[in-house]
């Protein structure tokens, strides 16, 4: 054989060689997708607390790689912890799929079988590009026998001067048809009991439009939300009914009375300094959340309700 050929054909062979090669290392090397993210953390109440039977919150800022795919949560025995039962607890939520970033904001049933104890709360966000995060929180579920303190809205009375009243008792049934009208002037009580130590109430309206239903004091943005009333207790030693309105037991006189509140008023109740009413928060016509936000600090716990309301005239 010619040794020149003989040279061309060993150089054909070494560079196919080389693109085989080449091409078999491009497939051999995954591409690294995007992993999804996760902040603005809420679980349950104050120091990662849930109630057994009772509604549990959870809120988390998801941002995916690409797009989410399912949120899942998982509550699971912690190692060297010990149960007066088996049990375990997982849900997993499909309404985000598709998004880039959703802010997951859910409230469920610790069911009332679950133990009381320290458990593992594991957070899973699974990304339709194949990629996932989980991270993993310790969270303490409580029987509502062993609470220190257990409030609950047990009355809301509300009186206007176009002669109307509307009230909420302990059942929660919201009154219908609410309209409060320009030049309305308006007392509100609000009854929260099981109560002790240190604690506050926050009675607001906020413009459905706001997009803002706060649960919890630290979430009320004021530059959406017209505080009627603002009241606190300190240094509570016993349990007890805790009201923003004040009588002397003895001579059942008044101590502290209920603010009054005027629609159309320039600047709101709230205290030590007014906010003036303008800007995103200024009066119109539409439908408003009327709400109340009770938050003891001592046992960090919540308590919150809102109804609809009608105002017009403006």
């Amino acid at each position: 054989m010619n040794t020149m050929i003989t040279g061309k054909l060993k150089l054909t062979g070494i560079l196919l060689l080389t693109l085989v090669g080449l091409s078999c290392s491009d497939d051999d090397t995954e591409e690294l997708m995007p992993e999804p993210s996760m902040d603005e953390l809420e679980i349950g109440s104050g120091n990662n607390q849930g109630v057994i039977g009772r509604d549990f919150h959870f809120n988390a800022r998801v941002i995916a790689g690409s797009t989410i795919d399912i949120v899942q949560i998982n509550i699971n025995p912690m190692e060297g912890e010990t149960y007066s039962n088996a049990w375990s607890f997982e849900i997993v939520w499909d309404d985000f799929k598709g998004l880039k970033n959703s802010t997951v904001h859910k409230h469920f049933d610790i069911p009332e079988d679950a133990p009381e104890g320290r458990f593992e709360f594991k957070i899973t966000i699974s990304d339709e590009n194949g990629t996932k995060l989980e991270e993993t929180y310790e969270v303490n579920l409580i029987d509502p026998e062993n609470l220190p303190v257990d409030p609950y809205l047990y009355l809301w009375f509300t009186e206007s001067s176009s002669e109307n009243v509307y009230f909420v008792n302990e059942l929660l049934e919201n009154p219908e048809e609410i309209v409060f009208a320009k030049n309305d002037t308006i007392t509100s009580q609000v009854s929260i009991r099981n109560v002790k130590d240190d604690g506050q109430l926050y009675i607001l309206f906020i413009k459905k439009s706001a997009d803002h239903l706060p649960e919890s004091l630290d979430d009320i943005d004021f530059s959406k939300a017209i505080v009627y009333d603002v009241f606190a207790h300190e240094n509570e030693t016993e349990v007890f009914t805790f009201t923003n309105s004040i009588r002397d037991p003895d001579t059942y006189e008044i101590i502290r009375g209920l603010p009054e509140f005027i629609f159309g008023a320039q600047s709101d109740n709230y205290n030590p300094t007014s906010n003036s009413i303008e800007g995103e928060k200024a009066w119109e016509n539409g439908e408003y959340y009327f709400g109340i936000i009770y938050e003891n600090f001592t046992h960090n716990v919540s308590v919150y309700h809102y109804m609809e309301a009608t105002v017009k005239g403006f």
